[in-house]
């Protein structure tokens, strides 16, 4: 038997299938280029620890300025009405004073800003839930302490502004000197205010002590033998800024500083 072939069909040019060139560029290096550093993970941390460095620094210094009320109100007012004039006579009153308040109002709204965008970040990057729940420090406390801690705080700050920065709270008012304000502020029958202050205070101190050891983390700082002495560090750190600014408070509270 023969079998018949359809010379058409048999001897019919064949056209190559041709693919669509390869870009010579790497998939999502346009996007990452428009991304731009401050968008990316990196950026965001880095936002976070610069910040984070301005508010520590800020938070020291201030901690030795409260020290200066158990040196008596000349020596407390002196040091407020330095901070106002600081500068003088080359620059105008005050003015150092408002752009550091700038600087610290820029860095607690770009802290918070990385702060909340690495979250939704984090949280898109992993939208299904584990179906069993682990155990693990970045899930549980901590998560929770940052977050309700961060709460607190933003509270606590403005409290503290109305009551001592602008007298709006405070039972002597702006007019008192800033020594009769701290006084009338934490009087013994406003324990209350005392107590928020103690909550909010540990609630910076753990923020702080968790910031610290994250920074070292990210950094590439936390491994090795530097590990334990890097956690320590931020420990006592942060428990040296909680017991100083205590201090004030529980001091006037008890009746030692009058």
């Amino acid at each position: 038997m023969t079998s018949t072939i359809d010379r058409g069909a048999a001897t019919a040019v064949v056209t190559p299938r041709t693919s669509p060139p390869r870009s010579s560029k790497r998939p999502g290096a346009r996007h990452g280029r428009r991304q731009g550093f401050l968008r990316s993970s990196n950026g965001k941390k880095a936002v976070m620890a610069v910040s984070g460095a301005v508010l520590v620094l800020f938070l020291i210094g201030h901690m030795i300025g409260n020290a200066k009320l158990f040196l008596g109100r000349d020596t407390f007012n002196s040091y407020a009405e330095w901070l106002r004039t600081v500068g003088e006579p080359a620059l105008p009153a005050r003015t150092v004073l408002t752009l550091t308040e700038i600087v610290l109002a820029a860095a607690v709204v770009l802290h918070m800003w990385a702060a909340v965008s690495l979250a939704r970040r984090a949280a898109k990057a992993r939208p299904v839930k584990y179906a069993a729940k682990r155990k693990s420090q970045a899930g549980g406390y901590v998560v929770r302490t940052m977050r309700y801690g961060g709460v607190i705080i933003v509270l606590f700050v403005v409290w503290h502004l109305l009551d001592l920065t602008f007298g709006a709270v405070n039972p002597k008012g702006f007019a008192a000197t800033p020594y009769d304000r701290v006084i009338a502020g934490f009087d013994p029958s406003r324990w209350w205010v005392t107590a928020f202050y103690v909550v909010a205070l540990i609630m910076i101190g753990l923020h702080l002590r968790h910031g610290l050891w994250s920074a070292f983390q990210t950094l590439g700082l936390a491994g090795g033998r530097s590990r334990h002495l890097l956690n320590a560090g931020a420990a006592v750190l942060a428990a040296v800024l909680v017991l100083g600014f205590l201090a004030v408070p529980i001091a006037v509270t008890i009746g030692a500083v009058k």
